[in-house]
């Protein structure tokens, strides 16, 4: 019986690994650098930093509110550069860093420059700023300001889950090896009642 529940235990420990490994193929990664056009020209230099790649608290926690930020800001077209700069800088997860660029792509870049800069225009008139400034500029900072704004609360909600998902996580492992033990045990003491 104890050996049963471990098996089913197992079973979806390696299918939440499997369903993980899928999500974070199509990302950057050591073996795979020299398929992305900008980071490609940094894989030796990349692949000399473990930081980069590690999916420990102290790497992802920078690469969620860096990434955020820099995804959200007016720089679309040179997110990955920066980003990959930002890993190095920050010493955050490269791949969390170049993931969160995606967040801006084509179809979504115009919807989110609009709210973020009417986020930040609405700021700066509330907090009397820049109202000096010609229009452009004023727009233009209006952009940073609510991309900083958007990044970091879109940051704080994804730290938030990767806390929750990370605290699940340890748990299930912690109960994955409290069933094999429990199961090591059962089959032992199954193994000494047909011995004797």
């Amino acid at each position: 019986m104890m050996r049963h529940e471990y098996d089913r235990h197992f079973k979806e420990w390696l299918l939440r690994r499997t369903r993980l490994r899928r999500l974070l193929r199509p990302l950057p990664r050591r073996s795979n650098l020299h398929r992305y056009p900008v980071v490609k020209w940094f894989a030796e230099r990349a692949r000399r930093h473990p930081f980069l790649w590690s999916f420990k608290r102290a790497q992802i926690i920078p690469a969620l509110y860096v990434g955020s930020v820099i995804s959200l800001a007016p720089v679309y077209g040179i997110q990955i550069l920066l980003a990959f700069a930002a890993a190095l800088i920050f010493r955050a997860n490269l791949t969390v860093m170049v993931a969160l660029q995606f967040l801006t792509n084509p179809l979504t870049v115009v919807p989110i420059y609009a709210a973020t800069g009417w986020l930040g225009a609405t700021l700066m008139r509330y907090f009397g700023l820049g109202s000096e400034l010609p229009t452009a500029l004023f727009y233009t900072n209006a952009l940073f300001i609510g991309g900083i704004v958007v990044g970091l609360l879109f940051a704080f909600f994804a730290d938030m889950t990767w806390r929750a998902l990370a605290w699940e996580a340890r748990r299930f492992k912690q109960r994955l090896q409290q069933l094999r033990l429990k199961a090591d045990a059962a089959d032992v003491l199954a193994l000494r009642e047909t011995a004797d």
